[in-house]
């Protein structure tokens, strides 16, 4: 892929800024294909493609939970260990007003809003991770230690 030949969305310049190098892909994007369409397409394990999921806890607060592609989140522990009653994916319209993004192409980075981001620790486990650019069938590939140089993470164990 050419130098340029990728789209500059909100996470592409907060990783500007943020001076994060990343590698840009570009495939071709499915309806509900999610992390598994999107490791194949990439040849690369479920494991190192992260999702970002925008979640609202009782108080009606939004925020990013990243998970394994191959992990779902188990929602009562992600509420236990965020001190809160219940948390449950937030709303389409919510996630989107939050972050800017389409669902599909949500990225943790250049949101709208600036949210608490939340991680599974293991990730920090993995040198390279995968994750949406901000866009339906764009993925950047980037050192996972990089995220706690963009936010401040709070590591949690929730995944199941």
């Amino acid at each position: 892929m050419g130098k340029n030949d990728y789209p500059v969305t909100p996470a592409i310049r907060e990783l500007r800024k943020h001076q994060i190098q990343f590698e840009p892909f570009i495939y071709e994007y499915e309806d509900k294909g999610g992390t598994a369409q999107t490791a194949e397409a990439l040849n690369v394990p479920e494991h190192n493609v992260i999702k970002t999921l925008v979640v609202e806890d009782d108080t009606a607060e939004t925020f990013i939970i990243l998970m394994h592609g191959d992990k779902e989140v188990s929602m009562k522990e992600l509420a236990r260990q965020k001190g809160v009653k219940k948390v449950e994916p937030a709303a389409a319209a919510n996630a989107m007003k939050a972050t800017g993004y389409q669902f599909g192409g949500t990225s943790p980075f250049g949101t709208k809003k600036k949210m608490d981001v939340f991680a599974e620790k293991t990730i920090f486990n993995l040198d390279k991770v995968y994750i949406n650019g901000g866009k339906r069938g764009f993925i950047i590939a980037i050192d996972s230690s990089d995220l706690k140089k963009v936010f401040e993470i709070n590591e949690v164990e929730v995944g199941i």
